[in-house]
């Protein structure tokens, strides 16, 4: 009998110890960078992707519990099907209806970034969600009340418990969370990549091949392959908007060479990704190429290197317009795992 009972004891804490390590160990999944693609800026080792991790990352984003008066959420700016921005109104829009300044960015392949927003203004992306927090202009909270609604929620703790092992939710680990949902957001099976990847059956239209030869020798400085980003600042010669204003990263710096230079953005799904420039003052694709092309006023001053226009002919504008759309990436703007959590 004393035998029963210690091997019945033994069995009863083997079992409590096996499911203790199951439920305290979280998911690890694999960070895919397509092939040929440079390394990603982002390291993963002091915040492992994990299935827990993304998806309450991915629930947080979608939440408006971030916002001081629960009515906007990471989404109401980054909507899915436009690359993760916003496109009906020209600069974002917070609680109460205020508006900011800029167009907010899209998060696209955010892993091979170093700097966020249009100035540069931050320099790793565990703390770029932060700004939008405490923006007056956006969710206008403290970051100490967010994290109070977030630890007398009746969800949250144990969603934390279960992507990193603690039930007290901290700024750290709202921080990782979050990142860990918008890092993953890679867009890299756009028509351009399956022709790249020379995917059998898929190859460029005589239009779209003279497109990416108009793209390559006049685009492709700023807008490099296959991120189609330098992710580096540059002025493209717009003027300044006489009301708001905006100096770039000169806000950032203070450096009378950094005035008027902006973030060059990423083109991938740009088809999508409308109104375009930093204050969204273009509504069209064709408004942009049309600016390139005769838009540029190589007298503006605080050009170091001034621009010249480009003078595309009616077809080259038409063939770079062909080029542009095939960095849709449809299986990106519609993956559901990427989309609202039910």
């Amino acid at each position: 009998m004393k035998y029963r009972i210690l091997f019945f004891t033994f069995c009863i804490c083997a079992l409590g110890l096996i499911s203790f390590q199951f439920k305290s160990e979280p998911t690890i999944i694999e960070f895919n960078v397509p092939k040929k693609w440079p390394k990603p800026i982002y390291s993963f080792q002091n915040n492992p992707l994990t299935e827990e991790g993304f998806q309450l990352g991915r629930k947080l984003f979608y939440d408006p519990i971030l916002s001081r008066d629960s009515t906007i959420s990471c989404a109401s700016c980054h909507l899915q099907y436009t690359g993760f921005t916003h496109v009906d109104h020209n600069v974002s829009h917070g609680i109460e209806g205020r508006k900011g300044t800029r167009n907010s960015p899209v998060l696209i392949n955010l892993a091979w970034n170093s700097t966020f927003h249009w100035d540069g203004g931050v320099n790793h992306l565990e703390v770029q969600g932060i700004n939008p927090i405490q923006h007056p202009a956006e969710m206008d909270d403290k970051l100490e009340n967010v994290l109070k609604k977030l630890n007398a929620s009746s969800v949250y703790p144990d969603l934390f418990k279960k992507a990193f092992g603690s039930d007290k939710i901290t700024s750290s680990t709202l921080m990782k969370a979050l990142t860990l949902f918008t890092v993953s957001l890679v867009s890299s099976d756009s028509k351009y990549d399956k022709v790249m990847r020379k995917e059998k059956g898929v190859q460029f239209s005589e239009q779209e091949k003279n497109g990416l030869k108009i793209f390559r020798n006049n685009c492709a400085v700023c807008h490099k392959e296959p991120l189609f980003t330098s992710t580096t600042f540059a002025s493209n010669g717009l003027k300044m908007d006489s009301l708001l204003k905006d100096v770039g990263r000169y806000a950032i710096t203070h450096n009378p060479t950094d005035s008027m230079l902006f973030k060059i953005p990423t083109l991938r799904n740009v088809e999508f990704t409308f109104p375009y420039m930093h204050d969204g003052r273009y509504k069209k694709l064709k408004d942009v190429i049309n600016y390139y092309s005769d838009g540029i006023d190589p007298s503006v001053s605080y050009l170091s290197k001034p621009l010249k226009p480009f003078h595309f002919n009616d077809t080259e504008k038409k063939d770079l317009l062909s080029f542009l759309l095939t960095l849709t990436d449809k299986a990106f703007l519609y993956n559901p795992r990427y989309s609202f959590p039910k």
